[in-house]
């Protein structure tokens, strides 16, 4: 079951990578981030600005994270100084963004509801805009 997990969570980074090439981004995929957590599974760059991503697959009414790998993606973002993000991918919805600041904390997981991601509304097109078109 491990590597059926790992490979629907390596589908879902090649996914978003493909799509935000698509959109003219830079991106980098970091081989292995689910298995030593010391960053986040992508890094997009595009005109200067910079955001990390870390890809979630999960179809269920809540997404959780472990309290050590959340730790890293908070030291990530201190020590990168960039946008760190967690990206959601709802089966039938798409990508959705969350705010590391947006979780709940538990006693070993941080914790956010399909609900309050959905109340948010934070998509693709909200974080990746596309600067290049013109009106």
């Amino acid at each position: 079951m491990a590597a059926s997990k790992y490979q629907k969570g390596a589908r879902s980074e090649r996914e978003l990578l493909n799509i935000l090439t698509e959109r003219g981004w830079s991106v980098t995929r970091s081989a292995g981030s689910g298995v030593n957590a010391i960053s986040p599974d992508l890094i997009a760059i595009k005109n200067g600005k910079c955001i990390s991503i870390e890809c979630k697959a999960w179809n269920k009414g809540s997404l959780s994270i472990d309290q050590d790998q959340f730790s890293k993606l908070l030291d990530w973002k201190e020590n990168s100084a960039f946008p760190t993000l967690v990206a959601w991918r709802m089966n039938g919805k798409g990508w959705y963004f969350i705010n590391l600041d947006e979780f709940t904390s538990g006693r070993a997981r941080h914790n956010i509801t399909r609900k309050h991601v959905m109340q948010v509304n934070r998509t693709l097109d909200d974080v990746f805009k596309d600067e290049t078109k013109t009106s």
